[in-house]
């Protein structure tokens, strides 16, 4: 039996154990941010055992006033730096950023037009039916 997660004003319901055979799909693909706030910055060093600044200066990139962590390029996708492909997995998962936890319940999928692109990233995704 699926425990399938519903949230109100979304089309379709998510499975979890499915992310533990996608290969990282939300983790990879397109170039992308994951912002994180000055809090997930902290714990994210201290989960890593990492000075701040360090974590900052090796980990993350500027854009305007926020902070988005950096991604590797290779063969021609984009990476998240804390995705291990060999893995398959996030070297950072319990102290994930929140844009990652709320994966793939983001307002933008709200609308009914944006499931078939969330169904593309996400195996774990059920359209409700119309």
């Amino acid at each position: 039996m699926r425990n399938l997660i519903t949230k109100e004003g979304f089309e379709f319901s998510f499975d979890p154990e499915a992310c533990h055979s996608c290969d990282g799909a939300c983790c990879r693909g397109e170039s992308g941010y994951v912002w994180v706030s000055k809090e997930e910055i902290a714990q994210i060093a201290q989960f890593l055992e990492m000075d701040l600044q360090k974590f900052i200066d090796r980990c993350l990139k500027k854009e305007g006033y926020r902070f988005t962590i950096k991604e590797i390029k290779k063969n021609g996708e984009h990476l998240c730096l804390f995705f291990d492909e060999k893995k398959g997995g996030c070297e950072i998962y319990p102290v994930r950023p929140q844009q990652c936890r709320s994966f793939p319940f983001w307002d933008q999928y709200k609308n009914r037009d944006k499931i078939e692109e969330v169904c593309k990233e996400c195996k774990g995704i059920y359209p409700h039916s119309s």
